[in-house]
């Protein structure tokens, strides 16, 4: 990747390891509801594509057990060291132009991963490759685009500001490849691949803590970006962040897209 069209919120910043906690703590139970409810067991073997941090891997690794395995990869994987021991197998990896880690796996998962990914159609065809015959793949990611604001209840100037920097930040997302409508695309991406049994569901987190960190720890990441593409200046910037520290907005995310079925 190129710096104009590379991930724009990279693993190494200060700021990302909030940001993966506060996914944690948003996304975590439904995805491990989903993935229970594939009937994960001891002895799977898991491939969790671009795993960032360690929540799901550790997850997985109590489920499946000494017998089974985790191959968890990532273009980055500066937030795995401390799981990197059996039954997790650490690789540094590109789903989107490498071949896949192995084969014959029983679950394939992946959460906020393709909607970044440049050739996105290469990434699932590696993951379908990878699974064996009757294995799930689960795919989620996020639909920006479905629903576009940070602030819904827009109501006031603090609303109307933290609007317009998320705007901005998805004009920076979409000049760096990522498909803000994606999310809504899996089910119907999952069918045309081939894969059975497709399902899918939509989580809308409002309000939450987390939402309220998640979008304090993005905004530092982004702000020198933000401000050399003149989208905002430091001290809207600044302004926004007291305003989210002040904890007196609604902030939400954009819909979390689960979406799964099974390799015939």
């Amino acid at each position: 990747m190129t710096e104009s069209d590379g991930y724009l919120l990279d693993n190494r910043q200060s700021e990302a390891a909030r940001r993966l906690d506060a996914f944690a703590d948003l996304f975590d139970p439904t995805t491990f509801r989903r993935i229970e409810g594939l009937g994960i067991r001891p002895g799977w073997r898991c491939w969790e594509v671009g795993a960032g941090g360690s929540s799901v891997v550790s997850w997985l690794a109590e489920r499946v057990g000494p017998t089974g395995t985790v191959v968890a990869t990532d273009i980055d994987t500066t937030r795995l060291a401390s799981v990197a021991r059996p039954p997790v197998d650490v690789r540094v990896h590109d789903v989107g132009a490498e071949e896949p880690p192995g084969d014959g796996f029983d679950l394939v998962h992946a959460r906020l991963v393709l909607v970044h990914v440049p050739d996105r159609e290469r990434a699932l065809r590696s993951m379908i490759q990878a699974l064996r015959p009757g294995g799930r793949l689960l795919i989620e990611d996020a639909d920006p685009a479905l629903q576009p604001l940070i602030c819904p209840d827009e109501h006031g100037p603090e609303q109307r500001l933290a609007n317009r920097l998320r705007q901005g930040f998805r004009k920076l997302l979409a000049e760096r490849g990522a498909d803000l409508a994606y999310g809504r695309k899996l089910p119907r991406l999952l069918r045309e691949a081939g894969l059975r049994e497709v399902e899918a569901d939509a989580y809308f987190p409002v309000a939450s803590p987390a939402c309220t960190a998640l979008e304090a720890a993005t905004v530092r990441q982004i702000r020198d970006r933000l401000v050399a593409a003149g989208l905002a200046t430091d001290e809207e910037i600044d302004q926004h962040l007291a305003h989210v520290e002040a904890g007196d907005m609604d902030l939400v995310t954009a819909p979390m897209i689960s979406a799964w079925g099974r390799k015939p």
